[in-house]
């Protein structure tokens, strides 16, 4: 592949690739406070594009054994991987699809990117761009030294990587914390978000949820075998992914080491609980809701054990009239896991057709009709069903 610029070095929190890169130019300032110079796209694998299937079909982890073909109406779909520079570190970013209406995707507490590998093929088949993006420190992203990474830092990076990116509007979908983050960015920069999707949202008092505190409380109970540092962050994480499906099954022990793949060692056990450090509460108080003005859609997922359900109405009410909420039974906290299908289709219905013009006027439907409407056909069941 032609290189038009050095490699980037790699740092710590991921790996180095041996492919080349490619420079996409500098990116032009479209609002942001430190815009990134350029991008770098690092190949790692092709990516393939099939006839789009009739239906959807998603590949399960057991698809992938050897000796086994996937299924024939698979997708068949690889991302382009970025490295996008924000300011103090590069973020991981997977790019499924292109030229279509541009989608930011967002892990929560201990995932990664890797959470969409089902949903962004299908939202790529249909029409959209999707960008799955490890939050700063998380994933294969960065570790800068001493640079911030609260909830409001990660919005900033996010509106520095629009910018590099060079989409100047987007929709986001952010799952528990990147739920919290989508918002601040919507919040603060309300001009470049056209819709947002907040999926087992964290919020008010559940800031942090009971999976972090459960996770604080296990750093003393597994403290000698931490500081031997043979199994790494195996102990804490472990038990906060088992318990964020409601299918066992969905969380195989190689998906779990795929999770626990950054925290490796000491010194992943230590970034681990430097990052649960900086879930506060005041992270959320700080978010204007009043300067949201895009469509918002609340999915939740029934069976999450560390949320509360009513912080998911508390906040569609305070959102009112932009926001609806929707209610998926047997599904817990990480629906791209438990049921990427029924998400896609949620997903794929946040369109400007479906919900009209994102700066929508204060006299919108009242708030009766608004919660929930037209989504339960979409998979879920709107709130007061």
């Amino acid at each position: 592949m032609l290189c038009l610029c050095p490699p980037v070095p790699a740092g710590p929190g991921r790996a180095c690739g041996s492919a080349g890169s490619e420079s996409y130019g500098r990116a032009p300032d479209r609002g942001s406070r430190a815009p990134a110079r350029y991008v770098t796209a690092r190949a790692t694998r092709p990516r393939r594009l099939c006839t789009p299937p009739t239906s959807l079909h998603f590949r399960s982890i057991d698809d992938r054994r050897p000796g086994r073909s996937p299924p024939d109406r698979e997708p068949l779909i690889d991302a382009d991987i970025l490295r996008v520079p924000v300011g103090p570190g590069a973020l991981h970013v997977e790019r499924y699809g292109h030229g279509g209406r541009p989608i930011l995707l967002l892990h929560g507490f201990g995932t990664c990117a890797f959470l969409w590998r089902q949903v962004g093929p299908a939202l790529a088949i249909a029409g959209y761009t999707a960008y799955a993006i490890d939050l700063l420190g998380h994933g294969e992203s960065d570790r800068p030294f001493d640079a911030p990474m609260g909830v409001e830092a990660q919005a900033l990076y996010l509106d520095r990587a629009l910018t590099a990116l060079r989409i100047a509007r987007a929709a986001l979908v952010g799952v528990d914390l990147g739920a919290t983050v989508a918002l601040r960015l919507a919040a603060d920069r309300p001009e470049r978000i056209e819709r947002v999707a907040l999926v087992n949202p964290v919020a008010y008092e559940s800031i942090p949820a009971d999976d972090i505190r459960e996770l604080q409380r296990n750093t003393a109970r597994f403290a000698l075998r931490i500081a031997r540092g043979i199994l790494g962050a195996a102990p804490l994480l472990t038990p906060l992914l088992e318990g964020s499906v409601a299918d066992p099954a969905r969380m195989p022990m190689r998906l779990q080491a795929r999770y626990l793949a950054p925290f490796v060692g000491r010194e992943g056990v230590a970034h681990l609980l430097a990052l649960a450090r900086t879930v506060r509460k005041e992270d959320f108080e700080d978010i204007p809701l009043e300067s949201v003005r895009a469509p918002v859609l609340v999915i939740r997922g029934e069976l999450d054990r560390w949320v509360d359900g009513d912080i998911a109405k508390r906040l569609v009410i305070a959102l009112l009239p932009h926001a609806r909420l929707v209610e998926l039974p047997g599904v817990a906290r990480l629906v791209p896991e438990d049921d990427p299908e029924r998400l896609v289709e949620l997903l794929t219905d946040l369109t400007p057709e479906r919900w009209g013009d994102a700066a929508a006027p204060t006299d919108a439907p009242a708030a009766a009709s608004f919660v929930g409407a037209d989504t339960a056909g979409a998979g879920g069941r709107a709130a007061g069903d």
